[in-house]
């Protein structure tokens, strides 16, 4: 998506590991005095503990219920063979907004928006993994996973944009999705994105690219989902003056692959009916939309946003939101600062308009 400047470093704070032990003994030891009716509030907050969670946060995931996911037909699957609609969102760029994803907000978009998917978004260029190869890589491995230990899917999202020629990091990729793919090999709840927005390049020039990279992943984990960026910023080519047929009549030479599709309701209203065609011939998987303008910026247009939406749910199409952050921009979910303040995460107190209407669909939809 759009430029943005660099937000200040921050670190999330964790309990050393002795004053944790303390705590917990002295929790015990109170639990113990408070007899069968348990520890008080006062007695818990005294200790800096909380009650054991119940609920939602205590229940199976979504990767967890449906576990490892195929392709079947044109539709997304389940461990069982059964359709399943995967719905959540989308972190901004790692080297800007990193520090939107800590404990508190992925808690909450597990289990306070009930998110089945995270899409860890990672650039290429623009200040992103080109210049630290190694930390990217090691924050990718870590909210991977963030997302297993809360029962998300996540899609490891290699978002290459600016030049839009994904063969420009084919050696990168090579060495990132080796890498990535052999460490998480095991899990069932990784997707694998291998080109964001592919732009002013040949459909010929994006399969080329794909056939070279989805053997690298399959080399290390043979069952995971695919996902192939299009032509035209992922508009199946119609931003660029083509549509679908173009990969209908050359298909990557790929199993369990899914072709990418994105949208912003405000500027792609008329592409839809060609989207809805394109789904009865293709695996399709929305991994970026937006409810304003193709700048992620600009007024929402909710009554397009929920038509592609409807179209999705009727389809059986998975989808993710543009962004899990605090940019200024309004495709942003929260209103600005909440990252640098650590939250609030739950509720809507903190959420521009968009973050509120893209939490009621996720809390209303998908496979959670």
């Amino acid at each position: 998506m759009a430029h943005h400047p660099p937000s200040p470093a921050r670190t999330r704070r964790t309990p050393a590991g002795a004053a944790l032990v303390g705590a917990l003994l002295l929790a015990v030891a109170l639990l113990v005095l408070a007899g069968a009716n348990g520890p008080t509030g006062a007695a818990l907050a005294s200790t800096g503990q909380t009650r054991a969670p119940s609920g939602p946060e205590s229940a199976a995931g979504p990767a967890d219920t449906h576990g490892q996911l195929t392709v079947c037909g044109v539709k997304l699957c389940d461990s069982n063979g059964d359709p399943v609609q995967l719905t959540g969102m989308s972190s901004h760029g790692l080297q800007w907004y990193s520090d939107c994803l800590t404990d508190g907000s992925l808690d909450a978009l597990a289990h306070d928006w009930n998110a089945d998917v995270l899409r860890v978004s990672m650039y290429i260029q623009e200040d992103g993994y080109e210049t630290d190869p190694r930390g990217f890589t090691d924050r990718v491995h870590e909210l991977i996973e963030e997302a297993t230990a809360r029962g998300m899917y996540v899609i490891v999202d290699w978002h290459m944009l600016t030049p839009g020629d994904p063969n420009h990091n084919t050696g990168r990729a090579r060495t990132f999705f080796s890498e990535i793919a052999s460490v998480h090999a095991d899990k069932d709840n990784v997707l694998y994105e291998i080109a964001n927005e592919p732009n002013g390049v040949s459909w010929d020039a994006i399969k080329g690219y794909a056939e070279e990279i989805i053997p690298v992943i399959r080399a290390e984990d043979p069952e995971a989902v695919v996902l192939v960026g299009t032509r035209a910023w992922s508009s199946l080519g119609m931003s660029e003056g083509s549509d679908h047929t173009e990969i209908t009549a050359d298909p990557v030479d790929a199993d369990n692959i899914m072709y990418v599709f994105h949208f912003y309701a405000a500027t792609h209203g008329s592409y839809r009916e060609a989207f809805r065609a394109a789904a009865q011939e293709l695996p399709l998987f929305v991994t970026e939309f937006g409810t304003q303008q193709a700048t992620g910026d600009g007024p929402n247009d909710f009554a397009s946003a929920q038509a592609y939406l409807d179209l999705m749910e009727e389809e059986q199409i998975s989808w993710v939101n543009w962004n899990f952050s605090d940019d200024f921009r309004s495709g942003a979910v929260f209103e600005t600062g909440t990252c640098a303040a650590g939250g609030p995460w739950t509720g809507t107190d903190s959420l521009k308009p968009a973050g509120e209407w893209i939490r009621d669909r996720i809390r209303e939809s998908g496979a959670a």
